[in-house]
């Protein structure tokens, strides 16, 4: 039985669901690293930070949800990968314009970098500017 996989699965869902870095910190490294080649989150380089960005999404997209496509670990790389979509529609406040209406279904990847049973690096990959095109936002 993998030592990794609950405790990726018990993150992923926490801020994928918007709980953010007080629920999410249970899982994690207290100074774990995030990184993402997108413009939308350029400026952030802890997975505190990104936690937090992702509760502040539910704001704008207060229906947001995501939708599970594969989950595995490597015990050997001490790392598990995550994919998923994203949806929802920008209904609430908080986004770069007013509600637009628009629906978003965003592609990712998360490969989370444990040690021991706590995450110390999460990197994303996301084609930010298709979901900015599909929100309205660019």
């Amino acid at each position: 039985m993998s030592k990794i996989l609950g405790p990726a699965k018990q993150f992923f869902e926490a801020c994928e669901t918007g709980q953010g870095w007080n629920i999410c910190k249970a899982f994690c490294k207290s100074d774990a690293t995030f990184s993402s080649q997108t413009n939308a989150l350029s400026e952030i380089s802890t997975l505190e930070g990104y936690c937090e960005w992702m509760k502040n999404l539910f704001m704008p997209i207060p229906d947001g949800y995501y939708e599970l496509k594969f989950f595995a670990a490597d015990e050997t790389d001490k790392s598990v990968a995550a994919f998923a979509v994203f949806h929802g529609t920008q209904t609430g406040p908080g986004g770069p314009v007013p509600p637009t209406e628009n629906k978003i279904a965003a592609d990712y990847v998360y490969h989370m970098v444990f040690d021991g049973e706590s995450i110390k690096h999460v990197t994303k990959i996301w084609n930010d500017s298709v979901s900015m095109q599909q929100l309205g936002w660019d």
